[in-house]
């Protein structure tokens, strides 16, 4: 005997879930869905497609014409008009059409071309029966309105304009976009919506801080992430207990791997379309609300070498800028060192017309070589600091300027060689080469290769650089090493350290960091050189 189960209305519409979600799973391009007469199963299948999407925005409500009539508008807050929805469509449809049209009763089958027709008080609409269409308006900025018993959307033309930021002053920018993250949380999800329009764009919403109920967002691109990534994330999120959460800065100190490591292993942008460009390779960013300041994880040593322009023009071009900061980077660090290591232990290695120059701009210095370079040292790192307090259209001139006035004046009285200024005053401009966040460890390690190279010489000084290449090889990221792809070695990722593949070779993501999905493009892409005829 066949057993029937009696399925309730919940029930059903769990089963028409469950059956959609197989149908999302097998076509995620939703290009074969059309939809159907009955409004709730066509807000299941959009939720069904827009899941883990907190920014979407679901209002259900009554056709004044009709109570039995129910509608629903959909909208990406942030990206669409709150303004031009209210007025135009919500209050058009709920208050104002029965002053229009006095006693005249509506029925289920006239409601969709009455509203088109009488009921809209916007500009521009079209309709729609296919969810492939439905979701790329959606995710584009505009407003779906569904009306029960139809299988036609009318998208209306509500986007608005994102406030956003251009590039300030002190982030000059050679080619690519001027946008900056602002302190708005659904501002910074709507900017990353309009670079990356795919439901598989993920946003979930926490809150932390017991007492601040600071609202937080998790962001990255189903399909290509690591699902354990995002677990682990998740994961270290919900372990923060705290009263308050003010910054991002909070976030990073709680969630990184090694918080005694001078190497920070949880990166940070301001620039949406550099966001955009790591979500796209599998990393995922932590907003906050309150600040433009997002995480990223993990976070490799090499990406502080590397800035959006290397994307952006032409790929020829980017190896000598790239070279240029990690020899900036080696200068930063050893430089000041080498310097006391040849002068004070090893004048053998210098030729004889440069030892003798050294020995005559020496001759009248108090100090001895290692002291001479501390102090220059110190200095410099006051001015840098008083010049980070300045406002930022002057401060790094004026910082620097103060360095070379006092350098020459130093010389002048006989406080300091020539020499010694020159090296220091250059190992200060060329940490401004690369990311601010690895010059301050880089900084900061100087001084103990200073004390190493001033007591033992080359043997301090090499042995201080070999104790910071293991510890950086031992560093994790959210469980990828520090200084992949260089070691561990990864032949198709080395594509993009020094040297970065022009964008018809790219065709993989990195394999330590994206998921299963790690196809980033087509092959033949190439460019063929066209043939005089």
């Amino acid at each position: 005997m066949v057993k029937f189960r009696k399925l309730t209305k919940a029930g059903l519409l769990g089963q028409i879930q469950d059956n959609f979600k197989k149908i999302i799973a097998s076509d995620a391009s939703s290009k074969s869905i059309v939809l159907s007469n009955d409004l709730e199963i066509n807000l299941q299948r959009i939720k069904v497609i827009l899941h883990k999407c907190s920014d979407v925005v679901y209002r259900d409500f009554i056709f004044a014409q009709n109570e039995q009539i129910r509608l629903a508008l959909i909208y990406i807050d942030g990206l669409a008009d709150s303004g031009q929805i209210s007025n135009q469509i919500m209050r058009a449809l709920a208050l104002e059409v029965p002053m229009a049209v006095p006693g005249q009763n509506i029925t289920k089958s006239e409601a969709l071309e009455f509203i088109k027709q009488r009921g809209l008080c916007i500009s521009q609409f079209k309709e729609t029966e296919q969810m492939q269409d439905i979701i790329h308006a959606i995710l584009s900025g505009d407003t779906i309105l569904l009306v029960d018993g139809h299988a036609t959307a009318i998208i209306n033309n509500s986007r608005g304009k994102v406030q956003s930021l251009s590039n300030s002053e002190g982030k000059t920018m050679v080619r690519g976009p001027r946008e900056l993250f602002v302190e708005n949380l659904r501002i910074n999800t709507a900017l990353i919506r309009r670079r990356i329009k795919s439901p598989n764009l993920k946003i979930e919403t926490f809150k932390v801080g017991n007492v601040s109920d600071t609202d937080i967002a998790l962001v990255y691109i189903e399909g290509i992430v690591n699902e354990k990534l995002v677990a682990e994330v998740k994961s270290r999120l919900e372990k923060i207990k705290i009263d308050a959460v003010l910054e991002s800065g909070y976030i990073e100190e709680l969630i990184e791997d090694n918080p005694w490591s001078l190497f920070p292993t949880v990166n940070h942008t301001e620039k949406p379309d550099k966001l955009a460009a790591m979500l796209l390779e599998g990393r995922v960013a932590i907003l906050l609300d309150g600040t433009p300041v997002v995480l990223t994880v993990p976070n490799l040593f090499v990406e502080y070498f590397q800035t959006p322009e290397d994307y952006y023009q032409r790929f020829l071009f980017t190896p000598a800028a790239r070279f240029i900061r990690f020899i900036s980077m080696i200068i930063t660090l050893i430089l000041p060192s080498l310097y006391i290591a040849v002068v004070s232990f090893h004048h053998e290695l210098l030729p004889t017309p440069l030892l003798l120059s050294f020995a005559a701009h020496r001759e009248v210095v108090p100090f001895p070589v290692f002291l001479e370079v501390f102090i220059m040292e110190v200095v410099f790192e006051v001015l840098r600091e008083a010049g980070n307090r300045l406002p930022q259209l002057i401060g790094q001139i004026v910082s620097i300027g103060a360095a070379l006035v006092l350098g020459a004046m130093a010389v002048q009285a006989g406080f300091m060689a020539t020499s010694t200024v020159i090296v220091v005053i250059f190992t200060g401009i060329a940490s401004f080469v690369f990311a601010y966040s690895a010059s301050i460890a880089f900084r900061l390690l100087r001084f103990g290769l200073l004390v190493l190279a001033g007591t033992l010489g080359l043997f301090g000084l090499i042995s201080g650089v070999a104790v910071i290449a293991i510890h950086m090889c031992t560093l994790r990221s959210f469980g990828v090493p520090y200084l992949s792809p260089i070691a561990p070695t990864t032949g198709a990722d080395l594509a993009d350290v020094i040297y970065r593949a022009p964008w018809w070779a790219m065709f993989s993501r990195p394999r330590l960091i994206a998921g299963q999905n790690r196809k980033r493009q087509e092959q033949g892409l190439k460019p063929s050189p066209q043939k005089n005829k």
